[in-house]
């Protein structure tokens, strides 16, 4: 039986999910559903499950299941029903109906961590445009359970949101309401892309961390920048929950050759992730579409992790950025018991808690973003010695020497920098290699 803490009193559930002849994924998905709801700190008091061929179209549940959830919720002292599937609006009216309680779906538990989690502008504004698009065709279904959601001192699901209740506005208000805050969201994604073409302008290449929520993206990003930026200050939130980052940070990473590269970490990824969200973050996650190199940040030590990896590649495809090249990053290796850090072909075993295989890593991204840069020898003419500042900043200068035509320089250069240093100087061309 559930003991109850009078100090803090949490939601109490029962997850319910209908087991589709064709889906091989759905125990895992169930102890998803688990996670998800302990994220929104809610007690998960029970799981009643169905086989059928397909979800009941009325009560989700076939008539026999609703008997034996209905004996639960007397068993339970009637705690929310979290149904692993999104609902439509008349499955939320007849189940709520039938068993005489609060009923919601993945989809809202979801929405609820991202409300929870969004602490820019951007993803506040994000994030309550997918709830509001979530909500407008549930209106009638939803107005008693969002009632109630409210209520009581519990810290589970709660419904937060613009200033106003939502149960009292109505469609067109609510409508008014995604408007303007869609207009609110261009004026950001045109700021967005203003930097993106600002960047691209700078020829720094942009990599970007991908994966499953807590694979562990942002322990990453914190471990290229303490071992090339210590002590900057530059870290990012990094916890061992469910979509602790819903921000892109972007850091740029300078190598200690000159080479440089921005790292951008994004939003996870979770099976089901309701499509309402996809599109609200879209701009967010149009970053990953525009970059140069995907690192896939891969939970080594979990045992689902090869369907982790389905998800994300689905959701990238989703955003087009399925053509872009891609290296594996097999974090927590220690924790998975595999021998790290090493390499094999695109993929590299690290544990980026311990800042090990972090090398093997660059390296290997070394590898794939600077494949325009050529060894170079230059003699730069003294009356052009601004070009001397700008290889010394911009390239890898290995040698220096000091010639009468002027400066002799042996670097490593991008190949476009070079060319333009060519045409503006008139300098004689040296034979160049390439790297």
């Amino acid at each position: 039986m559930t003991t109850h803490s009078n100090q803090h009193p949490r939601e109490r559930a029962i997850l319910v999910g209908v087991h589709e002849q064709n889906n091989h994924q759905f125990a895992y998905s169930m102890q998803e559903l688990q996670g998800l709801a302990e994220a929104c700190n809610i007690e998960v008091v029970a799981e009643l499950t169905q086989k059928a061929e397909r979800i009941h179209s009325t009560h989700y549940l076939g008539s026999g299941k609703l008997e034996e959830l209905a004996a639960l919720m007397e068993a339970y002292d009637s705690p929310t029903v979290i149904c692993n599937d999104e609902l439509s609006p008349s499955q939320i009216r007849n189940l709520e109906a039938a068993v005489k309680t609060k009923v919601i779906d993945r989809t809202i538990v979801i929405l609820d961590i991202f409300a929870e989690r969004a602490q820019t502008k951007e993803a506040q504004l994000q994030v309550e445009v997918a709830r509001l698009n979530y909500m407008l065709p549930r209106l009638v279904g939803l107005r008693e359970s969002l009632g109630r959601q409210g209520g009581g001192g519990g810290a589970g699901l709660r419904n937060r949101g613009a200033g106003e209740t939502k149960l009292e506005l109505d469609r067109r208000r609510i409508e008014e309401r995604i408007h303007l805050l869609e207009t609110e969201l261009e004026k950001l994604v045109h700021q967005r892309q203003v930097q993106r073409k600002r960047r691209k302008k700078n020829e720094i290449p942009v990599l970007a961390l991908v994966g499953y929520t807590n694979a562990g993206k942002s322990t990453l990003l914190n471990a290229l920048v303490d071992t090339f930026h210590p002590d900057s200050g530059k870290n990012v939130l990094a916890k061992d929950m469910l979509f602790a980052t819903l921000e892109t940070s972007v850091r740029s990473i300078e190598l200690p050759d000159r080479k440089s590269f921005l790292l951008t970490d994004t939003v996870g990824f979770v099976s089901g992730l309701p499509h309402h969200l996809i599109k609200a973050f879209r701009s967010t996650l149009e970053e990953v579409a525009e970059a140069d190199l995907l690192v896939h940040v891969v939970d080594a030590s979990n045992p689902e992790f090869k369907q982790q990896i389905e998800v994300t590649e689905q959701t990238l495809k989703e955003l087009g950025a399925d053509g872009i090249p891609m290296l594996y990053a097999f974090n927590k290796s220690d924790l998975a018991g595999r021998s790290y850090p090493r390499v094999e072909q695109d993929r590299v075993y690290l544990s980026a808690s311990r800042r090990e295989g972090v090398d093997e890593l660059v390296a290997q991204i070394r590898k794939q973003i600077f494949r325009d840069y050529i060894a170079a020898e230059v003699v730069v003419p003294f009356h052009q010695g601004a070009w001397v500042s700008f290889f010394n900043e911009h390239a890898h200068v290995q040698e220096t020497e000091y010639e009468e035509a002027g400066t002799r320089l042996k670097l490593e250069v991008r190949e476009a920098d070079l060319n333009r240093f060519y045409q503006e100087t008139g300098a004689e061309r040296q034979p160049a290699v390439r790297e």
